[in-house]
């Protein structure tokens, strides 16, 4: 079983950093909880510009599998919060590739990792995640794409961005992010086949567990899951919107487009 360690410090300058992206007036200090989502700033992937792939990402055949699957993305995941990440602290994050499925889909040959990670704050395991990432075939110049979801309408939160290039950079410089769909407008029309640049799936995410943060700044969020359905590109307005459930113990989050179709679907367990 393939397995990997890293460690980090929860500098305070990367977490002001990240509030200032977020569009905070002021960031959690030294001896604070760190927001939740907020740890994939850390552990950043750090390659050498030799083991830079064509398409930004580092090359795979290290930790994460070669498939033979040119395109990947984050799909979604699976997260547990059972005690706090303090900035200031040291953290450390053990890495076991869990998962390897390929499948036929829609729009060709697919492949599915899932990693799992665990991470811990001092002497107490802070943050349990399963990380699953999509590997997809070459563009087809031409090839329908899948068809949408249109996104629920009864949402009792909203909050309407507009992601534009400068987010998609500062978010890509935060986590080391150089993956070219994010920055690269011709690569990413003229080789990966979408419209625009790609807004990051752990952006929305993050963003979605914003909107919760936000909304409810005393909860404490014990679980998160989130789906993505269908891309979001700069430029173009991201609705953020939330349904607690009646009995307040879970919170249901979704993303949609300017044109009201499902961009990514989660789920918040409140403590």
């Amino acid at each position: 079983m393939q397995t990997e360690s890293a460690a980090d410090i929860v500098a305070p300058s990367s977490v002001a950093a990240l509030a200032a992206t977020l569009d905070y007036d002021a960031a959690p200090n030294e001896g604070d909880a760190l927001p939740p989502l907020w740890h994939w700033i850390f552990f950043r992937p750090i390659a050498k510009q030799s083991l830079i792939a064509e398409d930004g990402h580092p090359r795979k055949g290290s930790f994460l599998p070669d498939l033979g699957l040119p395109r990947r993305m984050w799909a979604g995941g699976r997260l547990r919060f059972p005690a706090p990440v303090i900035v200031g602290e040291r953290i450390a994050r053990e890495s076991t590739i869990l998962d390897v499925s390929e499948k036929q889909g829609r729009t060709g040959k697919l492949g599915f990792v899932t990693v799992g990670h665990r991470i811990r704050c001092g002497e107490l395991t802070a943050i349990e995640e399963e990380h699953d990432i999509v590997y997809r075939e070459p563009a087809v110049p031409g090839a329908p794409a899948p068809a949408p979801t249109a996104a629920p309408r009864d949402a009792q939160w909203q909050r309407d961005i507009v992601p534009d290039e400068t987010l998609l950079l500062r978010y890509s410089a935060l986590t080391f992010n150089a993956h070219r769909i994010h920055y690269d407008k011709p690569y990413v029309t003229q080789v990966e086949g979408y419209p625009g640049l790609v807004v990051h799936g752990p952006l929305i995410a993050t963003l979605l567990m914003d909107l919760l943060r936000r909304q409810l700044p005393d909860a404490t969020v014990a679980g998160f899951s989130f789906k993505a359905q269908r891309p979001c590109f700069a430029g173009n307005a991201l609705h953020l919107c939330g349904q607690p459930s009646a009995d307040g113990k879970t919170v249901e989050l979704w993303s949609k487009d300017h044109e009201g179709w499902l961009g990514m679907t989660a789920r918040a367990t409140l403590a």
